[in-house]
């Protein structure tokens, strides 16, 4: 694959408890470990958070896609994702994923099959696919 585009940050300080900042400078956010996993939480983001945001917006992008090729026309659509982490069984920690869709309009059949098609064509799906268990459900 040659990248058309490279997004670039670095990571500083106690890492989940530290700084991020995009080599551009747009994304420069303190960060702040979760209650849940034992932080203060607080107005901060983590890490979980970009990687919902970022999977949202990209799978929202694709379902767009995927409906224009199938000349369905969307509207009102939101995509949201959940992003989960936990200790896995064999050590370490591992991540889970659920997108809920909503395509107010679509009967269920058609929303099933964009989804699908969306999902096959968003790079985080891609990237996540046999690693990460992924969720996808209606609203």
């Amino acid at each position: 694959m040659t990248a058309l585009y490279t997004a670039s940050a670095t990571a500083t300080g106690d890492g989940r408890s530290g700084h991020v900042r995009s080599s551009d400078g747009v994304l420069d956010l303190d960060l702040a470990i979760p209650k849940e996993l034992g932080g203060p939480g607080g107005q901060l983001t983590n890490p979980e958070q970009l990687f919902a945001a970022g999977y949202a917006a990209c799978f929202h992008s694709a379902l767009k896609r995927a409906a224009a090729t199938q000349r369905i026309t969307l509207t009102d659509t939101a995509i949201t994702v959940d992003a989960g982490i936990g200790p896995l069984p064999t050590g370490g920690f591992g991540l889970t994923v659920a997108i809920e869709a909503e395509l107010p309009g679509l009967d269920e059949p058609t929303a099933k099959a964009v989804l699908d098609a969306a999902h096959q064509l968003c790079p985080y799906s891609n990237a996540t696919r046999g690693n990460i268990d992924v969720q996808i459900t209606l609203a």
